[in-house]
């Protein structure tokens, strides 16, 4: 496994971490906990030393799970969780970061991943029904008391990291990146430049990247992968698939999944700090955290990027 120091933080985390949207078990297919803390478990054991998760994965269940696969694991194991959106009894959601909600927000995921300190806490989403003023005076109130060590945000832009920033410290950004999403690419760079650490989702592309999906697959019409990406509409669908043509060679070339090209174009890019990626079982973890034993050479990452321009204009 590699390590980077998140941003200008003291954090030295891994070059990937586990993501676990999917455990939470709420609109990614069928979900088994013991596959969920087993794969954590095995990422763990190979060299992850971070996790990213949020209440509202599951609505708690992802937070939990998280916790049960972490006993034993404290010490060698740092948290980032998330605050911002929360839910009523009908389990519908909306983005709220006020004072009040933020602090009642960490005592539930604290108690929930049964830990005294969150290592990252980041906003969700922005929440432009509630000054960003009062969001950061709850987050440095949390600093203050020592229930979080760094602040974070998550798909926030340029301006709305400088205006939280008149409020405090903002010590990391998580944007949606990866060979097929490049939008972020501009605003990691100038995070990079203020010392402002990044950490990407959605590093396999909703799992397309893996080259599991070789025909448009058909998912349930409440499906994340439906609902949060547009990887598999046409014409992207057949534009991705022309583009894993390259990743498959390369692939073959080192004998290794074509999954494993994917997770190394983006943990060696420079404006990566680390790339979250979901892991449902310990096949899944151990294939992952195995692509970090080897690296793509400098010609192979052009071959990939000048397959994307090709395809992608």
């Amino acid at each position: 496994m590699r390590y980077k120091k998140l941003g200008n933080t003291d954090l030295n985390i891994s070059v990937m971490t586990v993501g676990t949207w999917a455990i939470g078990a709420d609109g990614w297919g069928d979900v088994d906990l013991k596959d969920s803390i087993d794969a954590i478990h095995t990422a763990l054991d190979n060299g992850i030393n971070f996790i990213d998760t949020a209440p509202i994965y599951g609505f708690g269940n992802s937070e939990e799970v998280v916790g049960k696969a972490i006993q034993g694991y404290k010490d060698k194991v740092m948290i980032a969780t998330k605050c911002g959106i929360v839910w009523g009894d009908d389990k519908v959601s909306r983005k709220y970061a006020g004072y009040d909600s933020i602090i009642k927000e960490c005592d539930m995921s604290l108690k929930r991943l049964g830990v005294d300190v969150i290592d990252l806490y980041q906003i969700h989403w922005p929440d432009v029904t509630t000054p960003i003023e009062e969001s950061m005076r709850a987050l440095n109130k949390l600093k203050e008391v020592g229930k979080i060590r760094y602040i974070g945000v998550s798909n926030f832009s340029a301006e709305q990291i400088e205006e939280a920033q008149q409020y405090g410290e903002v010590n990391s950004l998580q944007p949606p990146y990866c060979m097929v999403n490049r939008t972020a690419e501009d605003l990691m760079k100038w995070c990079k430049q203020r010392g402002i650490g990044t950490l990407t989702y959605g590093s396999l592309g909703a799992g397309i990247l893996t080259g599991a999906f070789r025909e448009l697959p058909h998912f349930e019409a409440d499906d994340r992968r439906l609902k949060f990406y547009d990887y598999f509409v046409e014409p992207k669908f057949s534009k991705i698939m022309e583009l894993l043509k390259t990743l498959d060679a390369i692939a073959a070339d080192h004998g290794k999944p074509t999954a494993q090209v994917a997770l190394n174009w983006s943990t060696q890019n420079p404006i990566v700090d680390t790339a979250l990626c979901g892991i449902r079982n310990p096949r899944e973890a151990k294939e992952n955290c195995d692509a970090m034993d080897w690296m793509l050479s400098e010609d192979e990452i052009k071959t990939i990027d000048a397959a994307y321009a090709k395809i992608f204009g």
